[in-house]
């Protein structure tokens, strides 16, 4: 009867809820089913009868983020305008999530159908601006990819460092710079102290979009 209890109070979405919650606080390391069954206050065995395994319940996380995503775009403003929206959508909601957002990289998304959406207005948004489908298709791929990266940060950095340990690898990157030769390297010595730091405020967000979005209009057949 406990079981039967545990099902019924549990759904895909209540499940994808609590999977999402867990993310954003442990990272993606810290999701196991059990202890995701801890955190619901259900069994294990509840939550296989919603997702076969911990694959199929990231895909589903994949999914949900996509959801968050919103595709409505301006259809007066130009295209460039529009795909600049539409980005920054996406960036808003794997910073929001930057544990899930790694996943976006490595779904399934046959499985996590609310992608369809943005994919089909990036894609439309790209023959627009003159690009042919294989063309829009590789640059939504890399618009993914620049979209995860605004989000997670530096991909060089390993994960789950402390405050300390961020500041002191930072600091020996600083000093790789600023101790090559001036005369070799010399722009490099002098931004030693701007490549060694991590800026994830929303104005270097802001630029990364800025610069993606520039780069697919100046290579756009209709500008």
């Amino acid at each position: 009867m406990a079981a039967t209890d545990e099902r019924t109070r549990l759904s895909r979405e209540t499940v994808v809820d609590g999977a999402l919650a867990l993310v954003d606080e442990e990272g993606l390391d810290g999701l196991t089913i059990r202890r995701l069954a801890q955190r619901l206050g259900v069994t294990p065995m509840a939550l296989y009868w919603h997702f076969k395994n911990k694959d199929e319940l990231q895909t589903a996380l994949v999914n949900r983020l996509w959801s968050l995503v919103d595709p409505d775009v301006d259809p007066e403003a130009p295209w460039h305008a529009r795909l600049h929206v539409l980005m920054t959508s996406v960036v808003f909601v794997l910073r929001t999530h930057p544990s899930a957002a790694q996943l976006m990289m490595t779904a399934n998304l046959e499985a996590a159908p609310y992608c369809y959406d943005s994919m089909e207005v990036a894609l439309a948004l790209l023959a627009e601006g003159g690009f042919t489908a294989e063309q829009a298709a590789a640059i939504s791929r890399y618009g993914l990819r620049t979209a995860t990266m605004l989000a997670v940060g530096d991909p060089k950095m390993p994960p789950k460092m402390t405050s300390e340990e961020m500041a002191d690898a930072l600091r020996r990157k600083r000093v790789m710079f600023e101790t090559l030769s001036p005369e070799r390297y010399g722009h490099l010595v002098k931004a030693a102290t701007a490549l060694a730091s991590i800026d994830e405020s929303d104005a270097d967000v802001a630029l990364g979009v800025d610069l993606f979005v520039a780069g697919v209009r100046a290579l756009a057949p209709n500008g």
